[in-house]
């Protein structure tokens, strides 16, 4: 691999990665360990853009696991970022969803169609991936309000993607508490709130918290589940209990970044406090 292509994040005195990882060729991405990355894709959604962190694992022989897919039409941001690391889409042979949301499953049928990837997802989740009931975030009801405010093209885009959100097969259905051989092996770990069935994952070789959206990293620090996006804040704070017993050196955070500032004690203050965070 070529790491004259990127920059490993460093941590700053916060906590957080020095600088945002450099752009090479084939588009941003952050170092996470040897075998490891975290893709940096711009999504906008309802008129608001973000980054999000979509993670890369390529070590050992069993292929590529990618953990998250993106917001729906994200595939070529993807398959760049792939090509980037010296890989290629069809290398892709699991997808591991923290859980049901737009930004988390929009890509994954479209990365399974091309690779044939299997998809791995918690049970109380799995309907909703697989288009049996709505998104929980995607009731139209919810989000009138944020509709209104937008332009017409905006809104129109809007109810489309609300109407037919993107699906896809579950083909490994997890339960939380799984030890998974890949990669040397990974922890799932259960922590419902965020969504009944969000997962986060312990990837042991490198100490890595996948954290999906149970954790964030905001203004450098790590601080837990919006609360404004979280329909079950006592839940998704009491979750993050089951985090604690792991050795955790780094954490991901799919809305944020990159946390390195002793996150195991940081962690445990979060999860004994009652009020988190403030917007997403």
């Amino acid at each position: 691999m070529r790491l004259t292509l990127l920059e490993r994040a460093l941590p700053a005195e916060d906590g957080s990665e020095k600088r945002k990882a450099v752009r090479g060729r084939k588009g941003y991405r952050m170092r996470l360990g040897e075998y490891a990355e975290a893709l940096e894709l711009t999504m906008s959604f309802m008129a608001t853009k973000s980054t999000i962190h979509p993670v890369v694992l390529w070590e050992g022989r069993e292929g590529v696991t990618l953990l998250d897919a993106g917001f729906p039409g994200q595939l070529p941001a993807i398959e760049r970022g792939l090509t980037g690391l010296g890989l290629k889409l069809m290398d892709v042979r699991r997808i591991f969803l923290t859980h049901q949301d737009l930004d988390h499953i929009g890509s994954a049928e479209a990365v399974q169609a091309a690779s044939g990837a299997e998809v791995y997802a918690h049970v109380a989740d799995k309907p909703y991936i697989e288009g049996e009931k709505r998104l929980m975030r995607m009731d139209p009801a919810r989000l009138e309000e944020r509709l209104k405010a937008m332009p017409e093209k905006l809104r129109h885009q809007a109810r489309l993607m609300m109407s037919a959100p993107p699906t896809v097969k579950v083909l490994r259905v997890l339960q939380g508490g799984e030890l998974l051989a890949f990669h040397g092996s990974i922890d799932v770990i259960a922590t419902p709130g965020h969504t009944p069935g969000h997962v986060c994952f312990f990837v042991k070789s490198i100490g890595l918290l996948v954290s999906g959206d149970a954790l964030r990293v905001e203004n450098g620090e790590l601080t837990g589940p919006s609360p404004i996006s979280t329909p079950d804040m006592p839940a998704a704070v009491a979750s993050l209990k089951n985090l604690i017993a792991f050795p955790i050196q780094a954490v991901l955070c799919y809305h944020g970044g990159y946390f390195v500032k002793d996150p195991g004690s940081r962690i445990r203050e979060l999860a004994e406090t009652t009020v988190l965070g403030s917007s997403e």
